[in-house]
């Protein structure tokens, strides 16, 4: 077989584009899997310190990952059913929200959600019950549709998703408006709205209601880290006859004819293929890879101006003690009661006190992993939205686009004042803990870009694309290719992506792939993949298999 010749090419290996990658090769297609970074997986990848800690970038927790669920569907679809188990959080309570003055800790299910929120803020019941009612409904309505095996005509459409309809497309700042709702109630319902880096001004219902529902149908943990989905999903693709090739970047998807036909890596080398799925960055997919003068004049204008989701700052904390007795529960600390004008103070630059904190505490969601961290350690993650673009840090252009910045002494400065800020806020939120850090590292939204090319260092995509709510569907106008990842409407986070390279493995082969494997459908063959000896790393079977055993690899222990 002509290795410069594929009957479809995957740029990109983040949960989406992998996704998309396994189905088409279980099909049967030639597929190759292009990764500009060292190990595939986009956000749901993990790095590793010191040989004693391992941290997860993106995968904090995940929702709906039980008997149900629409992730272990994915999954068992391609014959990956038990190749990956998920721990359950704490379902009484897997997010805690603090407020001053107020703690409510968050349940499964929408009627405890909607009863313990009522009873926390009874002088709110009323909209709060109204409010959730609307959410919920969206969300039973789309969920429906979305695991539908029905072709529906635009009246049956409208007739099914009534609520979605009304409401779906409407900002949740109109649906709290709508509801009556105080500050301090805004705040709670909206508490995991950093979840998809939209403020209630920015995120629509239909957003809001999916992701919400998303946990409330439970909270889970992938046993061995967020690495094990990226890796599953390349052995998938592997074992079909698929490749992954790592530390190669794509410097231009050609069109020709009007039609995708392959690309151009950075060093000069073509490779054809008659689909072409990108999973980088939309913005720079449109305007860089493919070449506005491609595509009309209205969409290129509305990638020109579209806003991106917010980034997020992280420390990566590792101490030389257990942490004090705590659920396992997520904590989503807040300076104030509310969080509009909290998002407002990022908008406006104003950051100069860490308005809010997301804790993931990994060494409790996956406790005894000897990769999370050594016995009697800890293992957690504090994370803060930033202001968007680069001016903020004293940047320009970014790395994308070639930027050095890690020498500039304004990022660096903005860096250490914000660590910082975010270890007082953290030790405001769950006590002293300094004098045990024993490995800590920050992370802005520029090294972000750096790892993943994502516009603005944002691992949520677009928020704004041709109006509120508007996001690009997975095939494009031109022929062949397609899109995949965080900015297009089925949305951000892992599932998300991962339903998204559903979507498009299910337009281009004319299959309702998701339907069929929740159903129950194995479209892979079990028989195909490898063994897991008891060293089986993760991370090197995220190479792919030319680079599997190349040096440099981190290791634990």
């Amino acid at each position: 077989m002509d290795r410069d010749e594929w009957d479809a090419i995957v740029v990109g290996s983040g949960i989406g584009g992998l996704v998309c990658a396994g189905y088409l090769a279980a099909e049967g297609r030639r597929v190759l899997v292009l990764e500009q970074h060292d190990v595939a997986g986009g956000n749901s990848h993990v790095f590793r310190r010191r040989r004693a800690y391992e941290f997860d970038v993106g995968v904090h927790y995940l929702g709906d990952c039980g008997p149900d669920g629409v992730l272990p569907a994915i999954l068992s679809g391609l014959g990956l059913g038990g190749r990956v188990s998920f721990r359950e959080m704490d379902q009484d309570g897997f997010d805690r929200i603090a407020l001053p003055d107020l703690t409510v800790d968050v349940p499964t299910g929408w009627d405890r959600y909607a009863k313990r929120l009522s009873e926390a803020l009874p002088e709110d019941a009323e909209g709060i019950l109204l409010f959730t009612d609307v959410c919920a409904a969206i969300a039973d309505e789309t969920r429906s549709l979305m695991l539908s095996q029905d072709d529906l005509s635009v009246a049956d459409l409208m007739a099914r998703t009534p609520v979605t309809a009304r409401w779906g497309r409407r900002t949740v700042s109109e649906l709290f408006d709508h509801c009556g709702l105080s500050p301090r109630a805004r705040t709670v319902l909206a508490a995991q709205s950093p979840n998809y880096g939209m403020g209630a001004r920015q995120a629509v219902v239909s957003m809001h209601a999916a992701v919400t529902d998303h946990y409330l149908r439970g909270a889970y943990y992938p046993e061995g880290g967020g690495q094990v989905l990226a890796a599953s999903l390349v052995e998938a693709l592997e074992a079909h006859g698929g490749e992954l090739r790592t530390r190669s970047r794509v410097g231009r998807i050609l069109v020709e004819d009007g039609r995708a036909a392959g690309v151009e890596m950075r060093d000069g080398e073509v490779l054809r293929a008659p689909l072409v799925i990108s999973n980088a960055d939309y913005r720079r997919t449109v305007l860089d890879l493919v070449g506005e003068e491609h595509f009309g004049r209205r969409l290129v204008a509305k990638t020109r101006q579209a806003e991106m989701a917010l980034p997020f700052a992280t420390l990566y904390i590792a101490l030389d003690r257990e942490l004090p007795a705590r659920p396992n529960a997520n904590l989503w600390w807040y300076r104030n009661d509310d969080i509009e004008a909290a998002f407002q103070d990022l908008a406006d630059e104003r950051v100069d006190e860490v308005p809010l904190l997301f804790f993931s505490f990994a060494s409790l969601k996956d406790p005894g992993a000897r990769n999370v961290c050594p016995p009697g350690h800890s293992n957690f993650q504090v994370m803060t939205l930033c202001p968007p673009g680069y001016e903020f840090w004293g940047v320009n252009e970014g790395p994308a686009a070639g930027e050095r910045y890690r020498r500039n002494a304004g990022y660096q400065d903005r860096k250490a004042q914000l660590t910082e800020a975010m270890l007082r806020a953290a030790e405001e939120a769950i006590g002293p803990f300094r004098e045990h850090i024993v490995h800590l590292e920050a992370a802005t939204p520029i090294s972000h870009e750096r790892y993943t090319l994502a516009t603005g260092g944002t691992p949520y995509g677009l928020a704004h694309w041709g109006g509120v709510g508007g996001r690009p569907d997975t095939a494009t106008t031109v022929e062949g290719l397609y899109v995949v990842g965080a900015s297009t409407r089925y949305g951000s986070g892992i599932t998300g992506a991962a339903v998204g390279g559903m979507a498009c493995a299910g337009q281009i082969t004319g299959r309702r792939l998701l339907a069929e494997v929740h159903a129950g459908a194995v479209l892979g063959d079990p028989a195909l993949l490898p063994p897991r000896a008891a060293d089986w790393d993760p991370l090197a079977v995220s190479r792919g298999a030319g680079r599997r055993g190349a040096r440099g690899l981190a290791r634990i222990g």
